[in-house]
């Protein structure tokens, strides 16, 4: 029988740069292939391309680094389905598991033991027509909902759809990990975003991208 395999554009170690794991070491899987195109991407070099890797190697890989977090990403690692497999055998060998989505796919068949880091599109995007919102429904304690702004309507529409759909009700209860709010590197002042957040009194955690302040605004988003 076969091995099952992904394909996969790289595999690195580096330090978080997002979400409240920012600054934790970090092995990254990143999975080749997204059908998105968000207008502000920083990692179209994984839509096309990578190696075709067995389950085997990768984990070997992750292996070699001896870091206990691990993120699958992307691409959009949940476009293929044998990231679900992958994500239940590194939470088998121990690891910490994180994975991080756009938000268009299912994830629901993901262990309940993965830590989610989960995209809402905003309009600022040109993808927020693909926000799967039946996703917010499958989201715990564990996992955290993440919202990038390009400028203020994304802010507004983001800030009202936090409201309406009670995500700032579900934080405070322990409901959900965190609500995340980062600019689009270069399109929003971070002190601008920074000033909405507290006016308006939202229970989201302000975070900027911890890589690209440590190595250049050129590096990609992990």
């Amino acid at each position: 029988m076969t091995e099952p395999y992904l394909r996969i554009t790289e595999i690195f170690h580096s330090i978080q740069g997002e979400s409240t794991w920012a600054g934790v070491p970090c092995t990254f899987v990143r999975l080749t292939g997204c059908p998105l195109r968000c207008s502000w991407c920083d990692t179209e070099y994984a839509f096309h391309g990578g190696q075709r890797m067995t389950f085997s190697d990768i984990v070997q890989t992750v292996d070699d680094f001896g870091c206990p977090v691990v993120e699958i990403t992307g691409g959009e690692p949940l476009a293929h389905p044998g990231s679900v497999d992958l994500a239940r055998l590194l939470l088998e060998k121990g690891y910490t598991v994180l994975v991080e989505t756009s938000g268009a796919f299912d994830v629901s068949p993901l262990d309940e033991r993965v830590h989610v880091i989960m995209d809402l599109k905003c309009p600022g995007s040109g993808e927020s027509s693909r926000n799967r919102w039946e996703n917010l429904e499958q989201l715990d304690a564990r996992d955290e909902v993440k919202f990038v702004i390009a400028d203020r309507a994304d802010y507004e529409w983001a800030r009202d759809t936090i409201r309406d759909r009670g995500l700032d009700e579900r934080v405070k209860a322990g409901q959900l990990r965190a609500l995340l709010m980062s600019p689009v590197w270069g399109a929003v002042e971070w002190e601008e975003l920074a000033g909405w957040i507290l006016e308006d009194g939202l229970p989201v955690r302000f975070q900027l991208q911890l890589h690209k302040l440590v190595w250049g605004a050129e590096t990609t988003g992990v």
